[in-house]
């Protein structure tokens, strides 16, 4: 028997201290030195700026890719599967280049001409709105009144006739724009330099696409134990399913969005009909507040012209928004994410300010692939309990109602907020289980009645010692049958 003492949980108990200690001061670094930490990153981003353009124009342009690849290999001979493939991202290239191009061709001539027509129409409203005014007595008779409208349309016309030497010249004539602005010149500079050397890195990343996640798997393997790495990987593909399906559904579904809003636009006879569904169809791409965002200037654009119009044009976006969401979104994306409405809400609220027009998008699918993650520790936790199936979804079941039931007149939210608490529990609880704990001592046959230590010990040493003198006089060792 072992004499010496069980000393592991003594070590994990140091080891567990030391990384709490080191982790504490490294989160007291971070955030002491926040502002130098978000310097640093930003000026890494900014380096790295033309690879995550590559990198996400190689990603929007997968599936396109995979397709065109597909296709090519059942037309080609397996010999020339490097020449089709080759050919699959030079078309995939020219397919994204042109939709770009007609895109530009397409909305940019539009919202020029509709930005002139704009600045004309409202100019002509606020004067007959000022001439009105001069004619109606209650607002002659109130002289504070009176000034403030004066003092408004003061600051109004001359914003407008700023806008007419400087904006409008320099929308028909980008050549103006580039020699008149330095610091523009610069920045449109820098921009085409990253987005070209992006499209190379794009180039490179789809054409090596396969052999990169083979590389990716080779790490993988080679620093975690099969069953973590099969985890991880399986966490991986479950991301980029989220972010494909997403993404890709939801550029689909705006798309669509914006030619019905065009069509609408036309037949309806709404003013500026292509800017309009511009507007409604880029910010369609935003979960959940992408449709009041996208409503609100595009109701302003047809008010300042017809205000009759923006009226009737808002019943026809709530028309379109409920045809988007019980229709056509449901069609495309389906239950993509699996997240409620409070984490759709949260998650662009967080991610949104975080990173702005762009948080907003990759908000909702990145939490849901964080709930994901909680949900299979919290899963894995309860295992480790034990718990069944059936008792784990009677007590998500139960949490459930009375989240939503006993906390509904407090709000949806706390409901919400009071299951994912829970949850959090569930999760921490197991973590004692983690701990290595010594293993019971086993009581031999007829020495149950011996529980105190210090006789368990004594019998210990006995045994022991009877051991020693067996072995020392050569006689065999007696087996515990006939003890």
């Amino acid at each position: 028997m072992d004499k010496k003492p069980h000393i592991k949980p003594y070590i994990y108990g140091m080891l567990a201290g030391f990384g709490a200690i080191s982790l504490s001061i490294l989160f007291f670094f971070f955030i002491y030195r926040f502002d130098g930490f978000g310097d640093a990153v930003s000026t890494m981003t900014g380096i790295l700026m033309p690879f995550i353009y590559g990198a996400v124009i190689a990603y929007l342009l997968k599936p396109v890719c995979n397709t065109i690849e597909s296709f090519l290999h059942r037309i080609f001979p397996q010999k020339m599967h490097g020449l089709a493939n080759m050919l699959a991202i030079a078309a995939t290239l020219l397919f994204g280049i042109l939709v770009v191009y007609a895109l530009v061709m397409m909305v940019v001539p539009q919202v020029i001409s509709s930005v002139t027509s704009l600045y004309y129409t409202a100019q002509t409203s606020i004067t007959r709105f000022m001439r009105w005014i001069n004619t109606q007595d209650v607002f002659l008779d109130n002289a504070t009144l009176m000034g403030y409208f004066n003092d408004a349309y003061d600051s109004i016309t001359s914003n407008l006739a700023s806008l007419r030497t400087t904006l409008l010249p320099s929308l028909q004539n980008l050549q103006g724009v580039l020699s008149s602005v330095g610091v523009g010149v610069i920045n449109v500079v820098t921009w085409f330099k990253n987005l070209l050397i992006g499209l190379i890195v794009a180039v490179y990343l789809l054409a090596s696409r396969k052999k990169l996640v083979k590389q990716a798997k080779m790490i993988l393997y080679s620093i975690f134990k099969p069953r973590w790495a099969q985890l991880i990987q399986e966490e991986v593909l479950y991301a980029d399913r989220m972010f494909g399906g997403f993404i890709n559904g939801k550029i689909l579904d705006s798309a669509i969005i914006g030619v019905l809003c065009y069509f609408a636009c036309i037949v309806f006879k709404f003013p500026s009909a292509l800017l309009v569904s511009v507007i409604i169809g880029v910010t369609n791409v935003i979960p959940f507040f992408g449709p009041f965002i996208g409503a609100v200037p595009a109701t302003l654009l047809i008010l300042i012209q017809s205000p009759i119009k923006a009226l009737w044009f808002v019943l026809f976006v709530l028309v379109l928004q409920q045809l988007d969401g019980n229709v056509i979104g449901p069609k495309i994306l389906g239950n993509t994410t699996g997240l409620s409405s409070f984490w759709v809400l949260f998650s662009i609220l967080l991610f949104g300010g975080l990173w702005g027009f762009v948080g907003m998008i990759v908000g909702v699918p990145l939490f849901a692939v964080i709930y994901d993650i909680i949900k299979k520790l919290v899963f894995h936790g309860l295992r480790r309990r034990s718990m069944k199936p059936v008792l784990l979804a009677a007590l998500a079941h139960f949490l459930t109602v009375f989240g939503t039931a006993i906390l509904q007149p407090h709000g949806v939210w706390v409901g919400e907020v009071y299951i994912f608490l829970m949850a959090m529990v569930l999760l921490l609880g197991p973590a004692p289980m983690l701990w290595p704990r010594r293993k019971a001592p086993v009581i031999p046959e007829g020495m149950e009645e011996l529980s105190a230590p210090e006789e368990m010990a004594e019998t210990e040493k006995t045994e022991a010692a009877e051991t020693e003198e067996t072995q020392e006089e050569g006689e065999p060792q007696p087996s515990p049958e006939e003890k």
